[in-house]
């Protein structure tokens, strides 16, 4: 493991920063009991930390103001399905987009094959990864609730034009959910400006906390009906679940070591910078996608440069399953990268790749370096000389 070249960020970070396990650890050795439920010490002190929490990134995403519309869940795939199935009503048609992630896709599919909703999926551009607004903008119709997108591809890392479809969507009456698995902690999120209704994040990714920690923001004019009930640890004599937030999306007792090693994250990320962090990760995805496409029978998908950008590359060598490629990777090189269709069909169907199992994707991170990159590129070259022979 301490040889190991880790290009796997768009499944989770690693490693995380010190900083995070340390408080983690001491945090919970300390105030790891459950908050909002009595007045000891150590509950308020721990009720303070998720409030605190709440609010950094309420203000990280541009919220409305109120912290109690942040709730946590376990992930952004639980989150979402609190949010389209809280939102969506028979009848209702929705509108996404061929570069979801299984995280929206199968709640909608599910929906739609009880016959509860109508779908339609806008394509995207399978030479550059980016939709056109106005392909969404055609698609609405009198019964559109919701646009449901994401932010950032997990396959091609395409930053997609959320402030253009956001104001298309307010144009319309439409509420607009954002998937931000991918660039919440990476890229400028702004829901206010960007006109996001709805926005769903993850913390084990670019905001640098553990596994098994997520939520959403939800903007005052949204209203989300309740698929989960249970003890909030307040009024508790009330046979109803709660309807005011956070309440309202949270149920039982939180992830509070989720929650702390999300709060350390999060500081962590503003004192460095995210756009530094951010910059110097496409640097590297720059060498990387120059020195892959000088090889031979590698092919790259709609990596042309770093503009919208986030550093994720996607590929294939000639006459290789992507599987077979990783694995080489893994076992010859102590590269770890991601292969496969990476939970987003609907992506390789564009692009080409879905009759081939897929691409072999590498993802860098904040504590990827230079020589991993080069150490990559040397791999990739040699397994493409391989095939030659």
């Amino acid at each position: 493991m301490s040889n190991l070249i880790y290009l796997d960020n768009s499944a989770t970070s690693f490693p995380k920063p010190d900083v995070v396990y340390d408080f983690m650890r001491d945090f919970y050795k300390t105030r790891g009991v459950n908050p909002g439920r009595t007045g000891f010490d150590a509950a308020i002190e721990t009720e303070e930390l998720v409030f605190e929490t709440r609010k950094m990134l309420m203000e990280l995403f541009n919220g409305d103001g109120d912290p109690n519309r942040l709730t946590f869940s376990y992930n952004a795939t639980d989150s979402l399905n609190m949010v389209i199935q809280g939102i969506a009503e028979k009848g209702d048609h929705v509108i996404s987009t061929k570069l979801e992630h299984n995280s929206v896709l199968r709640p909608l599919y599910h929906l739609q094959m009880n016959g509860f909703i109508e779908v339609d999926y806008v394509a995207f551009d399978g030479k550059t990864g980016y939709i056109d607004p106005d392909d969404i903008k055609k698609a609405i119709g009198k019964n559109t609730k919701m646009v449901v997108m994401n932010h950032c591809s997990n396959v091609i890392g395409t930053v997609q034009p959320v402030a253009e479809v956001g104001k298309i969507c307010k144009d319309a009456g439409v509420m607009f959910i954002v998937d931000g698995s991918q660039s919440a902690g990476a890229v400028e999120v702004d829901m206010q400006a960007m006109g996001i209704d709805v926005f769903i994040f993850t913390g084990h990714k670019c905001l640098m906390g553990p596994t098994g920690i997520g939520g959403s923001y939800v903007m005052e004019n949204v209203t989300i009906k309740h698929t989960r009930y249970g003890g909030t640890g307040v009024r508790s004599a009330q046979k109803t679940h709660l309807e005011e937030y956070p309440y309202r999306l949270e149920c039982g007792t939180l992830n509070i070591m989720g929650v702390a090693g999300l709060n350390a994250g999060v500081k962590w990320l503003q004192r460095k910078g995210r756009d530094v962090i951010h910059n110097a990760e496409m640097t590297l995805w720059e060498k990387l996608r120059s020195g892959v496409q000088e090889i031979e029978n590698v092919r790259t998908y709609c990596a042309h440069n770093e503009e919208n950008q986030n550093p994720v590359l996607s590929l294939n060598v000639e006459n290789f399953e992507a599987g077979d490629v990783g694995t080489i990777l893994d076992v010859d090189y102590n590269i770890a990268c991601r292969t496969g269709l990476q939970c987003a069909p609907g992506v390789h169907e564009v692009i080409g790749t879905d009759k081939i199992h897929g691409t072999v994707r590498l993802s860098i991170g904040p504590f990827n370096t230079e020589e991993h990159i080069n150490l990559a590129i040397q791999a990739i070259a040699a397994i493409a000389e391989m095939r030659k022979n």
